[in-house]
């Protein structure tokens, strides 16, 4: 089981970007996938999650109009796309797999990062004023 993540990069306040995150060694249907990121000197903070059927979607209040993620079965990618990007979103960016098929969550339980047991190595996304 491998996720590999990409697309980050240095954007300007207000910018956009999309983060790509491939799996392999598994079908997505089966696996909701979860976007966090960790700033420095920051806990890691969950920005969203996408269910295995891609029907539900959940955001961190902070991110909430802002990001979008999807997935695309075809390509065993999960997808975040994030426009209006501000400082403050500055951070490593990483995808996670649920530890079991079909999880259904509750409230915000989806952003702990214990449910999630094969995480992507990051991407670096940098946003300047």
């Amino acid at each position: 089981v491998q996720l590999q993540a990409s697309g980050g990069g240095l954007v300007q306040s207000g910018g956009s970007l999309r983060l790509s995150c491939a799996a392999s060694g598994f079908a997505l249907g089966y696996y909701a996938i979860a976007w966090f990121r960790q700033a420095p000197g920051k806990e890691r903070e969950g920005v969203a999650r996408i269910s295995s059927s891609g029907d539900s979607t959940y955001y961190a209040d902070s991110v909430k109009g802002r990001f979008t993620t999807s997935l695309d079965n075809g390509k065993n990618t999960v997808y975040l796309q994030m426009n209006s990007l501000k400082p403050e979103d500055t951070a490593v960016y990483y995808c996670a797999r649920d530890r079991l098929t079909f999880r259904r969550v509750y409230g915000s339980s989806w952003s702990t990062p214990e449910l999630y047991n094969y995480w992507g190595q990051g991407t670096l996304v940098t946003v300047s004023s």
